[in-house]
């Protein structure tokens, strides 16, 4: 697949790429796709729910009433989890949710991510660029000039720049990332993808290493 690579004033450099068939042309695997996200979400899980059960809650241990002749239900404590402040019947404890994934299987996810954002020209390939201070307006106009504003976009840069991650931090729509913070998830969450000139190549490089 060819692209132009753009300006940031959104005219054509004179300039193409050749986008790598191993990365953005691959017929996407559904099911792989699926198993990555499901993963990363999980993971972001912090696990911490934590409830008292009737060991841990701090309650007299006295007995209710005679164990029989009572006319009711036997009672050895007030600790019990059908008493108002008695202990939490099977409450969540702290657990993780982190799962592993094979390589391989992550690989062809984010491949067949990136393949389905190539088949619906949701790609966007800009020379490099750099801003001298933090300023989101300047930002916004460059999105504009692209025509990647008003819906989720993912701005890829081949290293991390502050000024432009910082520009950037105030638009809820936008996310800048590196091309090695890149996976399944946040491909797949936005709308379109800027490519900063460079970022392709580095993909293509560690497909066919």
């Amino acid at each position: 697949m060819e692209l132009n690579v753009l300006k940031i004033d959104g005219t054509p450099s004179g300039k193409t790429v050749v986008l790598d068939e191993k990365v953005f042309g691959i017929t996407p695997n559904d099911h792989a796709i699926w198993l990555d996200v499901v993963q990363y979400l999980a993971n972001q899980r912090q696990g911490t729910s934590k409830t008292k059960d009737r060991s841990e809650v701090a309650y007299s241990t006295k007995k209710l009433g005679r164990q029989k002749g009572g006319g009711g239900a036997r009672h050895g404590s007030l600790k019990a989890g059908i008493f108002v402040g008695g202990g939490n019947i099977h409450g969540p404890k702290p657990r993780t949710y982190t799962s592993k994934l094979n390589k391989k299987v992550k690989a062809l996810a984010r491949y067949s991510a990136l393949s389905y954002k190539a088949q619906e020209n949701a790609i966007t390939i800009v020379e490099p660029f750099a801003m001298d201070a933090p300023k989101t307006k300047d930002f916004l106009g460059i999105l504009k000039a692209l025509k990647a504003d008003g819906r989720k976009v993912l701005f890829v840069l081949p290293e991390n720049s502050d000024n432009i991650f910082l520009s950037s931090r105030n638009l809820p729509e936008v996310k800048v990332i590196t091309a090695d913070e890149l996976n399944t998830y946040i491909i797949m969450n936005a709308y379109s993808m800027v490519l900063v000139d460079g970022v392709q190549d580095t993909l293509a490089e560690r497909a066919n290493a």
